[in-house]
């Protein structure tokens, strides 16, 4: 991140690392669904003051095992915080954009981007703390980006940048979530 506030990047690597299972590929987050009656239950358990993991255990042995059940308890904690709690995407992205100024004003180092949508859901952001901003001054010779496969609840992929530091071990530059538009 030199004066100017850029990132350079000299090679690119697209090709993905190992193959897909076609035999998993239905627990991937776009064929995962939580039907009406699971929905139904999820509620009835909330509101019974039944534990989240207490309630996917339920599914599992109604199921058989996990694999049949469609879905993972990720998918059922997600919809507690959605819908049963009515805790927005716009809420949340309000306060990480808080929590980013807050570490901000704790400490000048900390840099930052938020870029939000129109309907102030974020797009992309990026942030560093002071340590890794110092290390990139460092190790800025080789750096990967990698993302996670998976994204989280609003669709954005956690990507992180990391450079080798003199002893050969990775070194933690910045963070970025993006908005995933297109799962290769």
């Amino acid at each position: 991140m030199k004066d100017v506030g850029l990132w350079k990047i000299f090679k690119v690597v697209l090709n993905h690392s190992h193959p897909c299972c076609p035999g998993q590929a239905e627990m991937l987050k776009q064929h995962r669904e939580l039907s009406m009656f699971v929905r139904r239950t999820i509620e009835t358990h909330e509101k019974a003051e039944i534990r989240t993991s207490k309630t996917y255990q339920s599914f599992v042995v109604a199921a058989g095992n996990h694999c049949e059940l469609g879905f993972i308890e990720k998918d059922v904690r997600n919809y507690i915080t959605r819908e049963v709690q009515n805790i927005s995407k716009e809420d949340d992205a309000e306060e990480f954009g808080n929590y980013l100024i807050r570490m901000k004003e704790k400490n000048q180092n900390f840099f930052f981007e938020l870029h939000l949508e129109g309907d102030h859901c974020i797009k992309h952001a990026f942030w560093a703390d002071a340590r890794s901003m110092a290390a990139f001054e460092y190790f800025e010779d080789v750096v990967s980006f990698d993302t996670t496969y998976n994204t989280n609840r609003y669709n954005l992929v956690l990507g992180y940048f990391v450079g080798v530091n003199y002893h050969g071990q990775s070194t933690l530059l910045g963070c970025a979530l993006m908005k995933n538009e297109d799962i290769q």
